[in-house]
């Protein structure tokens, strides 16, 4: 039952909400702008690719989806995939990492790969391009690392 009934005379009754119903209300409510407050709320950017960090194609097959060559990640930078929500680095010669391109803070993607750091446009957090770690807040975690294998000159997402 959602309403209850309180009596205010002999020929008049007033239907009120059960309490039931005011605290379900009530903790939406708190739900909803908790919700909000983490969601980013109207402060996103563009979050437009730069030229050239489009995806080669689907490689297919059990091995997975075909990123780029390896060269096309440059030494000491990387590449971001934004419809594979992926971003390969080059740390070193021949070394390959991938992490996640969601920032840790308000999960804006980022998008750009400069200076030794995965970059954040939203609020300048900075992720080390070896390990993910942060370089400069206001993210509170590393980026998630990516699964990828490097085989023959492809880097391919598993």
């Amino acid at each position: 039952m959602t309403t209850s009934e309180e009596t205010v005379s002999a020929d008049e009754t007033v239907s009120a909400p059960c309490r039931r119903t005011v605290v379900a209300t009530i903790g939406a409510a708190g739900l909803a702008a908790a919700l909000t407050a983490c969601g980013g709320g109207g402060d996103d950017k563009d979050t437009s690719e730069p030229a050239g960090a489009q995806s080669p194609g689907d490689g297919g097959g059990a091995g997975g989806t075909v990123l780029a060559k390896t060269s096309d990640v440059p030494v000491g930078g990387g590449k971001i995939f934004k419809d594979q929500e992926v971003v390969v680095t080059q740390p070193t010669e021949g070394e390959f990492k991938a992490f996640s391109n969601r920032c840790t803070h308000k999960q804006c993607p980022v998008t750009s790969v400069e200076g030794g750091t995965v970059n954040c446009p939203c609020h300048g957090s900075k992720f080390d391009i070896a390990d993910g770690s942060v370089r400069g807040g206001p993210a509170p975690q590393p980026l998630p690392a990516a699964d990828i294998t490097v085989t023959g000159g492809s880097i391919k997402l598993t």
